[in-house]
């Protein structure tokens, strides 16, 4: 039990699932403490998500926007880390159950953060591109290369086209960043690994399904992407709801359609899959909502 923790009398152990902001931040601020403060997370590695979409871009290698979360706590004897997979919550027994066995808390934060919500298209996730880790943007950034291979060697104008274009979903700062660098790529880059290709066929469109990119944010700074974006290329879809994706037609409500085999989906998250599988439970904790 309790994955070969030390044992620190006197210190009520905090248990943290999460290391991403949250959980991180709370580490931080008991870390000092009287406290033996446990922080679990299933990588080994804290992430900066805000700079994914370069991984995923190539302007940034992994290791540029990650950190092993071990080195961050060094010289805090009353920290621990283990990398786990929450499997169960028993707030009964006040235990964790983990993939390396049992551990037990006195008080517990669940910060595990959120996962790409894919609202009605769930079913279909399969064909679509998500950006909240680091897994995710390597995956996307050799899928749209992939992609370019394989539009190399096509002798269909319609097949290359399906390959090169670009879909991004949902206009807030993940979307809006990652069509700007991509707009960047479509000129400086891809013609370069790509000369048997014509960019000026490549289409790269962000789809909003509100009047607003940015919404979040205030009137001139929506204005101002959408300006900046327009002016490296990018179509800008506004009040455009995703109606259809099939892996390579994208249709939305008002009938606009685009021939794609890569669309990104940024339209926003939903509590992960370990706070939404402890809905129910009487454990006095309260979902994180990022």
């Amino acid at each position: 039990m309790d994955a070969n923790l030390p044992i620190l009398p006197n210190h009520p152990r905090v248990v943290i699932i999460g290391g991403g902001f949250a959980g991180l931040a709370m580490a931080k601020k008991l870390r000092k403490q009287q406290f033996q403060v446990v922080l679990l997370d299933r990588n080994n590695y804290y992430t900066f998500q805000p700079l994914l979409y370069q991984v995923a871009t190539g302007g940034l290698e992994p290791d540029s926007i990650a950190y092993p979360l071990r080195k961050i706590f060094q010289g805090n004897p009353n920290l621990s880390f283990r990398m786990a997979e929450v499997l169960h919550i028993k707030p009964e027994q006040k235990v964790v159950e983990t993939s390396i066995g049992d551990i037990s808390y006195d008080h517990l934060v669940v910060a595990t953060g959120s996962q790409t919500n894919f609202f009605s298209f769930a079913d279909q996730e399969e064909h679509m591109m998500g950006l909240k880790s680091v897994p995710e943007a390597l995956n996307l950034r050799s899928f749209i290369l992939q992609n370019f291979e394989k539009a190399t060697v096509s002798l269909s104008t319609q097949t290359q086209d399906s390959l090169i274009n670009i879909a991004i979903v949902g206009g807030g700062p993940t979307g809006v960043e990652l069509a700007g660098a991509l707009a960047e790529m479509k000129r400086f880059v891809f013609p370069k690994d790509y000369p048997d290709l014509d960019m000026e066929r490549m289409r790269i469109v962000l789809l909003e399904a509100t009047p607003k990119l940015l919404g979040g944010m205030s009137e001139q700074a929506s204005a101002r992407a959408l300006k900046d974006l327009k002016t490296l290329g990018v179509e800008v879809e506004l009040n455009a709801k995703v109606s259809y994706y099939d892996g390579s037609i994208l249709i939305t409500e008002d009938g606009f359609r685009l021939p794609t085999e890569t669309l990104i989906w940024a339209a926003g998250g939903e509590r992960s899959v370990s706070q939404r599988n402890q809905q129910g439970q009487n454990c006095g904790w309260k979902p994180h909502p990022g």
